[in-house]
């Protein structure tokens, strides 16, 4: 073998070395970033929210002209909703149990529990903060009637230190 092939079969064995490690760096930032989905994805299922909710969701879509809800602001208001997510970006917020005192079109105020995941209160286990909820700012939102404003008062202890939270809905 001549000095110009050798240097040919070096180039070349360094090329494919360069070439494999690009694909193997690569295959490795995927398979993190497919195990972080699939983290986020079970982060979201152990919410408060997964197994109580999935049976009330759904069940009051907007009617008679009333506004509703847009669940994180996507799809078909609900009236009257038992769940409002409240931290869209990893549900570790969720208003639950909420009975309505009064729902009307321009404001409605119920009550209920905000479970707060484990990991978002700061504690060992999750935790509930019982709390009065007031919808405001009714609007045509992608053609329908929804509130974009909520406000959560908490009686007595509050996850976050805060007696008063405002939530963006739309």
């Amino acid at each position: 073998m001549t000095d110009r092939d050798r240097e040919g079969a070096r180039r070349f064995s360094g090329r494919t070395a360069l070439a494999t490690f690009a694909a193997v760096t690569a295959l490795a930032a995927a398979g993190v970033w497919f195990s972080q989905a699939a983290d986020r994805a079970s982060a979201v299922d152990a919410a408060p929210k997964t197994s109580a909710v999935r049976d009330v969701k759904g069940s009051a879509k907007a009617t008679g002209g009333l506004p509703g809800v847009r669940d994180c602001g996507f799809g078909e208001p609900e009236i009257k909703p038992k769940v409002i997510t409240l931290t869209c970006a990893d549900a570790a917020m969720v208003a639950t149990g909420i009975t309505w005192e009064r729902y009307g079109a321009a404001e409605a105020e119920g009550k209920g529990v905000v479970q707060v995941e484990k990991a978002a209160a700061g504690a060992g286990t999750d935790a509930g903060f019982p709390a009065t909820f007031r919808l405001y700012g009714a609007k045509t939102v992608d053609g329908a009637r929804a509130f974009t404003g909520l406000e959560v008062t908490y009686e007595g202890s509050t996850p976050l230190g805060d007696s008063t939270e405002m939530y963006n809905l739309a």
